[in-house]
């Protein structure tokens, strides 16, 4: 079926939207039909063929745009008070926003909260407040960060919130295999799990390990000196060999032979 992939508000996930007519151009805005409702969306890709989570509907018009603002203020009223209910009555949980789709008969709350919780009591209350459907939509560490945006280690918008379109698997032996510090506060993000970038050259780097030695073996340089391998640096291919006499040298892997 002939989609193009939209982007809604909050987080980088693109969806493929069925359409009909002429493609909507990419960065353009749209109303598309989702489980929701409608809602708006801006295009992100050309047209290709995928499997539809939706349709679009029309290209946006001000009176769309309009709507939008004047429920997103709407919205805000009920984060606020949601907000302030949850710290009277002593509820652990963080209410990250609110959403309403654009004929305003649905809202959707996302929190997160580091224990289960039920916020179903409010449901009447909230209808009351917003006068739509509520849902409520836990979310976990990693897609809490996705959906605020926040900037990652390097400085940049962090990759959740900015491309990424899934959460690979992520373990401590990554950081070890590129020689990183294993302290919590130096390979973990905003999220407080491991970096998601621990991935991307961790390949390349199983690839430069495999023509070294491990580490704690004990080796001998071509010039006779031995000693146990105290680190590795992949990428300039040498090792830092603690030696019999004590002492702390850097040799290149050319210059190792194994006992």
């Amino acid at each position: 079926m002939d989609c193009v992939g939209v982007k809604f508000t909050h987080g980088p996930k693109i969806y493929d939207y069925s359409f009909t007519g002429e493609a909507p151009p990419p960065e353009s805005w749209v109303v598309v039909r989702s489980s929701r409702g409608l809602e708006m969306a801006k295009v992100r890709t050309t047209p290709r063929l995928a499997r539809a989570s939706g349709e679009v509907v029309r290209m946006a018009t001000p009176e769309d745009f309009s709507a939008q603002a004047r429920l997103k203020a709407k919205a805000q009223e009920v984060q606020w008070w949601l907000k302030a209910r949850l710290r009277r009555e002593g509820v652990r949980a963080k209410v990250l926003g609110c959403e309403f789709t654009l004929e305003g008969s649905h809202i959707a709350v996302h929190y997160s909260a580091e224990e289960r919780i039920d916020l179903r009591r409010w449901v009447g209350e909230i209808n009351r407040l917003a006068g739509a459907r509520v849902e409520f939509v836990a979310l976990g560490p990693r897609d809490n960060t996705a959906y605020l945006g926040v900037l990652g280690a390097c400085g940049m918008e962090a990759c959740c919130s900015s491309w990424l379109q899934d959460f690979a698997q992520v373990s401590i032996k990554m950081a070890r295999d590129q020689q990183l510090p294993l302290s919590p506060e130096k390979i973990s993000g905003p999220c407080g799990r491991l970096l998601c970038c621990l991935q991307y050259e961790h390949e390349q780097y199983l690839e430069l390990l495999a023509d070294l030695p491990r580490k704690n073996a004990k080796v001998c340089t071509v010039a006779g000196t031995c000693g146990k391998v105290a680190k590795l640096n992949p990428l300039a291919g040498t090792v830092d060999l603690l030696t019999e006499e004590g002492s702390l040298i850097t040799a290149h892997k050319s210059e190792l032979r194994r006992e």
